[in-house]
Order: structure tokens, then C-alpha cells, then sequence
């Protein structure tokens, strides 16, 4: 810990705890003045020719200089406390704050973090509902393990549901994820992934812009997703209702000038139609596969490749492709495929054992089968 780095940490808490100065002031401030050892050593009148700052504001800037050492006591205690949760906080202004965040409007002007701090290069975010079906569930598991295989980081929300499923895939997949949270990183949320969060700690990276013990309050959400879009090149939409978070999450990333992909869903379905909405408004990619992202942001020539249909399909028999092709991402019945096959139920249930053995159809309660 460099005395610079702890310094700027300290004037930049001690200007957020000046009553009427947000993140966006001390921007202004920062843009005009340069850097803080200016801002405190500054007349009044440097300071009032600073957007938004009037009289009152920069007698308050000024008088907050004495709270100096006591801010820095304080800011000194909560790097140890962070220290023991194996988390570090890092300012806008310090050399590893990720470069895509810093090019959005209203970027987080602290962020706190735990896990590996690097610079992750290729970033797609995977966001959707809590409550996804089966197929959402699929997808997402899909898309996020061959991204992930391509070499590109996962970004999601650490919520149930899709976020859930694209972290676990990423990680399935000896690739990179990164949880963006809206509580502080002491407080683990939904309470159900707490060994899915120490997972990525250890392998991958979190983020908070809150401090530590802050509550997964609902307010802190639509803000975490604007991190989520933020850190990322582009955001996938796999099912989402019309008033769901992950709308936006795609709505900030438009905003930013982000790309959105949206893979399309049942029309009957209410859990698609936010991605549908967006397909249909033209706000979104459709995409079918994982290669479709790596297309349009013009990363196919990354050193690792999505697998190819062509060779997960090579080693199987005309019975068993012909099965494969019939599947989709709904389960089906033993009974109802056999019939569709024109096949007896005892030969479909050894070809179905068989590509369920190659880890392409997945058999789930009830004699029900799903493309996997």
C-alpha cells in the first residue's frame, strides 16, 4: 500500500462525505482542479468555477480539509478489515480499474474487489431471469461454457437463475467469470451461492462498488447493472420478462453503446419476452449459437474456437444423429419421441443411453429427455 494510493483514497472519501458532492462532482472537480491535493489547496473562487459547485458547496469542500488525518485513520482500518476478507479497494484513478468501465457515463468511482486483478480482455455478460425453463437453463449453460472455451470472461450478477448457471458454466469450462454484486462482498447474496462465490473468488474476480456490510437492498441492483454491461463488450439477453433486471442491463449497455444479443424464446412464453421485445425492436443480435457473438465482435480468430456441430456429431450412427436432431431444448417423453422416431421404445432408450453417454441429451425425472 502506497502512501499515494492511500492518500487519493482518503481525499476522495472525504469529498464524498461532504453533503451535496456525488461521484459525478467529484469528476467535474477532478477534470478542472487535476488532482486532489488540489482541490483542498484551492481558493473558493477555483473552486465555485467548477461546474455545479456554488458558494455553499465549496465552503463545505474546504472545511472537511481539517477531517484529513481522522478520514485516513479511517480509511487505514477499513483496508485491514478488507485485507482479512482477502479483498482490496481501487479507485477510478489507480492503474488496474478494468479500461471498459472507465469509458461509461457515471462509472463507479470506487470499486471493491476479491479475487485475481488483472485486466480481462474479451468480456461477454449473461444475464436473465431467476426463474428460467429448461431450455433457458440449457442455453445459458451453453453459450457461457463454449464462450468461456473460446477465451472469453463471463460477467454476470451472482443472482439465481441464468446468472447463476452462465458462472458455473464459465467455471465448468476452466474459463474466467466475473460476479458484479449489490451488496458489500462480506455479504453473500442469495445466501445459496455462497460456494458458488467462493469459487470465483478463488479463480475469477467480484466486484462491489458498495462497502463492506451493505445489504442486498433493491435499489442497489439496477446500479450493479450498469457495472454488469459496463465491464463487459456485449450482453446476452437468455429469457427475461418485459420488466425484468436483465432489461436493463440491455438498456445500459445501449446506453453505453454496448452490443446486445438476445436469444429468442417461445412467443407463449412470458420469460421471452424480453428478448423477443428486443429482436423485435431491433435492439438486439439474434443469436442462435456462441459462434454468433464471437462474429459480430470479431473474435472467431481467438486462439481457442467454440466446437463446431460437424465435430460433436462424427462419431454417431444414422439412429442416433436422426434422434439427436429430433430432441430440442424441451424434455420430451420416451413414449412421445419413440412415436415421433417411428421407433420401438426399447431401441430409441439404448440409442438416447448412448448420446446421453456422450453428454449430448441429458435424461431428467420421468423418462423425459432433453437435448443437452
Amino acid at each position: 500500500m502506497t502512501l499515494d494510493y492511500l492518500n487519493r483514497l482518503t481525499y476522495i472519501k472525504l469529498l464524498l462525505s461532504v453533503e451535496g458532492i456525488g461521484p459525478l462532482k467529484i469528476f467535474s472537480i477532478i477534470s478542472k482542479v487535476k488532482n486532489f491535493e488540489n482541490v483542498f489547496s484551492s481558493n473558493k473562487s477555483n473552486l465555485k468555477n467548477v461546474e455545479g459547485i456554488n458558494d455553499l458547496l465549496a465552503n463545505r469542500i474546504l472545511s472537511v480539509q481539517k477531517d484529513f488525518d481522522s478520514m485516513k485513520a479511517k480509511v487505514e482500518y477499513e483496508i485491514k478489515i478488507l485485507q482479512s476478507h482477502k479483498a482490496r479497494i481501487i479507485s477510478f484513478w489507480d492503474e488496474d480499474y478494468p479500461e471498459l468501465l472507465k469509458k461509461i457515463y457515471f462509472p463507479p468511482i470506487l470499486i471493491y474487489l476479491i479475487g485475481r486483478i488483472k485486466e480481462f480482455e474479451n468480456t461477454i455478460a449473461i444475464v436473465g431471469t431467476r426463474n428460467p425453463s429448461n431450455y433457458g437453463k440449457l442455453q445459458a449453460e451453453r453459450f457461457s461454457f463454449e464462450l468461456a472455451k473460446s477465451g472469453i470472461t463471463i460477467v454476470s450478477g451472482l443472482a439465481r437463475g441464468i446468472d447463476s448457471i452462465a458462472h458455473q458454466a464459465a467455471l465448468k469450462a476452466n474459463g474466467n467469470t466475473i460476479a458484479i454484486i449489490g451488496s458489500g462482498l462480506d455479504v453473500i447474496y442469495p445466501p445459496e451461492n455462497k460456494k458458488l462465490f467462493n469459487e470465483i473468488s478463488e479463480s475469477g474476480l467480484i466486484i462491489s462498488e458498495y462497502p463492506l456490510g451493505t445489504k442486498p437492498d433493491a435499489q442497489n441492483f439496477p446500479r450493479r447493472n450498469r457495472i454488469i454491461s459496463g465491464i463487459s463488450k456485449g450482453t446476452l439477453i437468455i429469457e427475461t420478462q418485459m420488466n425484468g433486471g436483465a432489461m436493463q442491463t440491455a438498456a445500459y449497455a445501449l446506453d453505453q453503446n454496448r452490443e446486445v444479443f438476445a436469444l429468442p424464446g417461445n412467443a407463449n412464453s412470458k420469460q421471452s419476452d424480453g428478448p423477443n421485445s428486443l429482436i423485435q425492436r431491433s435492439e438486439a443480435k439474434l443469436v442462435i449459437n456462441p459462434s454468433d457473438i464471437l462474429s459480430e465482435l470479431n473474435l472467431l480468430n481467438n486462439e481457442k474456437n467454440v466446437c463446431s456441430n460437424k465435430t460433436i456429431h462424427s462419431d454417431l450412427n444414422i439412429f442416433e444423429d436422426k434422434i439427436y436432431n429430433q430432441l430440442n431444448y424441451e424434455p420430451i417423453h420416451i413414449d412421445d419421441l419413440a412415436s415421433q422416431m417411428n421407433m420401438a421404445i426399447s431401441d430409441c432408450l439404448v440409442n438416447l443411453l448412448t448420446l446421453e453417454f456422450k453428454g449430448l441429451v441429458r435424461q431428467l425425472p420421468g423418462k423425459m429427455f432433453i437435448k443437452n
